[in-house]
């Protein structure tokens, strides 16, 4: 689940990121491969006509039965295991009754709390065949996830990952939404530090080895600028251009990084496993 960027704003000191070892990475390996099996397991449902509200269940259902429990349900007053983003929907878009269409595309964003720890991932699907534009921003937003990634190692920053992804998204002729981040996470569901998915070399903070956290970019075919609705969770492109997002959750390592959340089945962009 994305965190908001309060990078700025006034509050208070951020706290002290934690460095993890062996066994915490392992916990969230585990916690992290459920919820990739559970997007998997999703994955199969979305076709027009399905509710998000049916996603949900389904969400929930799998949660119960392999001994989890969803991260957002009841988080903040969030009263869903799921958050289902739909076209211009940036993120936190709430499950509802409403069926989804041919040419949709859908983000659904699951986090799983395993033996007390987070495992956090999203993914886009198409609804049926979706236009070639929405096609084509999924596969950047996918690459720009790659691409954050790869810059992820020990004694990198912050800012590097965040050049990765704003340099090949705005090549693209695309948009970095700033208005929320990735974030630490293991115990917490959201913790230190705040990953930007926008920055320049060298700025931030410093990667040690057993730093985990989340890389989840929002692309925008428009501008970046977004808005948060009445309901105080869905957040929407102002130009209501379409909007995609992807999201691991990884742990830094000396020579890189480990990737908790691949998917079982492969289908770590859904798009192309088609």
């Amino acid at each position: 689940m994305t965190f908001e960027d309060t990078i700025g704003r006034s509050r208070p000191r951020e706290p002290a990121i934690k460095i993890h070892g062996a066994e915490a990475f392992a916990a969230m390996h585990k916690a992290g491969r459920l919820t990739a099996a559970g997007l998997d397991m999703l994955g199969a449902y979305v076709k027009p006509g399905v509710t998000t509200q049916r996603l949900d269940d389904l969400a929930f259902q799998f949660a119960m039965d392999n001994g989890a429990y969803p991260a957002t349900l009841f988080y903040r007053g969030y009263t869903k295991s799921i958050c289902t983003s739909i076209n211009h929907v940036v993120c936190h878009g709430i499950p509802d009754d409403k069926p989804l269409r041919e040419g949709d595309i859908l983000n659904i964003d699951y986090t799983l709390i395993v033996d007390g720890w987070h495992g956090d991932s999203s993914r886009m699907y198409g609804v049926g065949e979706i236009s070639r534009k929405a096609e084509r921003l999924i596969e950047i937003t996918y690459e720009s996830l790659l691409r954050g990634i790869k810059a992820v190692r020990a004694g990198a920053t912050t800012g590097d990952i965040g050049f990765a992804i704003q340099r090949y998204a705005e090549a693209e002729r695309c948009s970095v939404v700033r208005d929320f981040c990735g974030h630490g996470i293991g115990q917490l569901f959201h913790d230190a530090p705040n990953i930007l998915h926008y920055g320049s070399p060298g700025e931030g903070v410093e990667l040690k080895a057993g730093m985990v956290f989340t890389i989840e970019p929002m692309i925008n075919l428009g501008k970046p600028g977004v808005k948060v609705l009445s309901d105080g969770w869905t957040a929407v492109t102002r130009d209501r251009s379409l909007s995609a997002q992807f999201e691991h959750q990884i742990g830094v390592t000396e020579q890189g990084c480990e990737i908790f959340t691949l998917s079982p089945g492969g289908l770590d962009n859904p798009l192309a496993a088609r």
